[in-house]
This record gives C-alpha cells, sequence and structure tokens, in this order.
C-alpha cells in the first residue's frame, strides 16, 4: 500500500480507519508499515483534520489493543500456539528465541525496549504472554513503549508534514 491509498482511507474513514490499519500493523499483518502510516497520521493532524491528541490516544489505543491480542494468544495458546506459529513462519525462529531470552533476563524493561526496535516490537508481545508475565506489568511497560514509538512515527509526520509526504511518495 502506498501514501496515498492511505491518505485516501483516511479522508474517507477518518480516525477509525487509523486505528484499523494501526491495529493491523500491531498484530503484525504484512502490508502495513509504521514507517508509512503513523507520519501520514501525524501529517493529517498538521493539516488540522484531526487533532495530533487524537491521533495519540487512537493509535496508542490501537498499538496496545494489537499487542493485547498477541499477548492473549501466547498466554491462551502457549507452546502449542508458538510451535505452530513458528512452523508457518519459521525465519522468525531466531527472532522469537532472542524474546524469549531478552524476557526472561530483563522482563518489563525488556517488553518496553522490544516495543522500540522494529520487527521485535510486534513479535515480543507473544513470548511474553507464552512466559505468563504478569498481565498488568505487561500492559503497562508495552504501553509505555507503543506511545513512545508512536510518538516519534506521529510527531515526525506532524513536524514534518509535506517533507514526509514527499519522501514517501
Amino acid at each position: 500500500m502506498n501514501a496515498e491509498l492511505f491518505q485516501q482511507f483516511f479522508i474517507q474513514y477518518g480516525a477509525v480507519a487509523i486505528f484499523v490499519i494501526v491495529l493491523l500493523e500491531y498484530l503484525n499483518m504484512p502490508g502495513f508499515p509504521a514507517g508509512v502510516i503513523m507520519p501520514l497520521a501525524g501529517v493529517w493532524a498538521a493539516r488540522g483534520s484531526i487533532g495530533f491528541g487524537t491521533v495519540m490516544l487512537i493509535t496508542v489505543l490501537a498499538g496496545v489493543l494489537g499487542s493485547l491480542l498477541l499477548y492473549a494468544l501466547g498466554y491462551a495458546g502457549g507452546s502449542l500456539f508458538l510451535d505452530r506459529y513458528l512452523k508457518k513462519f519459521p525465519k522468525q525462529r531466531a527472532g522469537m528465541e532472542k524474546n524469549f531470552t531478552v524476557l526472561k533476563k530483563w522482563g518489563c524493561l525488556g517488553v518496553f525496549a522490544g516495543k522500540l526496535i522494529p520487527m521485535v516490537r510486534t513479535l515480543i508481545s507473544i513470548p511474553a504472554g507464552v512466559l505468563k508475565m504478569n498481565f498488568w506489568q505487561y500492559l503497562f511497560s508495552s504501553a509505555l513503549g507503543v506511545a513512545l514509538w508512536n510518538l516519534i512515527f506521529v510527531g515526525a509526520g506532524y513536524f514534518l508534514g509535506d517533507a514526509v509526504l514527499a519522501r514517501l511518495a
């Protein structure tokens, strides 16, 4: 999907489009890169179509919901879910094993830091669930990481505006 298509979704469906697209991105769905979605939402806010705070709230809620859904899958499905997931996506085994190592060593700090690293940020939720991390600690550290990540990308779109659009085009 390109920047113009996302802009059309934003114009046609408003805040709902931002929420759904960000949710799908946080669910690790292919084709929904944060590097495009978040800055465009920031540009949209800079143009006055929606408030910056509203965009941040929507993107953080969507990111946290996506993270919680993956955490729940890991928590409820445990290693059975993980085994099936890795059979379907074998290239992610090494990354997933690193996530387990980080979470066992660093716990919630590992979740927070993981939310700031591309590719790790969406996948860290599954091992957190499999390891049955404390829900409230997971939620807090995940929400902080999601908020910081989204602030960087939405803020870039908001403050750099048309330069971001030119770069994405």
